[in-house]
């Protein structure tokens, strides 16, 4: 009959294998065996598409096959995503509206699902979050803290090539006296405290659900 670990191993090895009839099946048997959408998100596709990054780096995998991995675990999102709201909630109607969060992956990275599941869970606890999509150069970031009175910027990289821009954000903030009004919180693979640290930002999250607890921190919620 297999069990819960056979499934989430099974969607792990269909995603890197690209096969997404297989990576849908296996999430349905996942559900089926009690499996929270938070776990098989975090879980088997987080560690699929670490892998699917290693081998991009590594020249097993190009663009093409970047993307397709990024239309499956889309897809699988959108499937997820009413639960991974019900989850991050808790059922709960709670209203964050005026915390104004800004996100982005930074210049020169165009990896955006760790950042799309960040979005997602911080809007299911009820934060507004502007979301500025990939290759995010610090102007629009510095601009959207501006325009919408931001009070947290969160940028993410995949890539140790681009981690190094999250510096330029932070010194743009710097620049136009923003710096002190906001909480800048860094993440993605590459990424880590003493790195967070290091270019001066507020904090680190090792993955969406860390995120929101960090982002409850931050603006005194917990």
């Amino acid at each position: 009959m297999g069990s819960l670990e056979d499934a989430y191993r099974r969607i792990e090895e269909c995603l890197v294998d690209l096969d997404a009839g297989c990576v849908e099946e296996a999430v349905e048997d996942a559900l089926k065996r009690g499996s929270k959408a938070t776990d098989i998100i975090l879980g088997p596709m987080s560690r699929a598409m670490d892998e699917i990054g290693r081998l991009y780096e590594e020249g097993e995998y190009f663009i093409a096959e970047l993307l397709e991995a990024a239309e499956i675990f889309k897809s699988i999102m959108n499937r997820l995503e009413p639960m991974l709201k019900e989850e991050a909630g808790g059922g709960s109607r709670r209203t964050r509206r005026d915390i104004v969060i800004v996100l982005g992956t930074v210049r020169g990275d165009i990896h955006d699902i760790g950042k799309t599941l960040v979005k997602i869970m911080l809007q299911a606890s009820g934060y507004t979050v502007i979301d500025l999509g990939v290759d995010v150069p610090a102007e629009r970031f510095a601009d959207a803290v501006e325009r919408h009175g931001a009070r947290i910027v969160g940028m993410s990289a995949l890539l140790t090539t681009t981690m190094r821009y999250m510096r330029r954000v932070v010194e743009e903030l710097e620049r136009r006296g923003l710096r002190g009004k906001v909480y800048v919180l860094i993440g993605g693979a590459p990424t880590s405290p003493e790195y967070a640290e290091k270019i001066g930002a507020d904090a680190w999250a090792r993955d969406a659900v860390d995120a929101v607890r960090v982002v409850s921190r931050l603006v005194g919620e917990s």
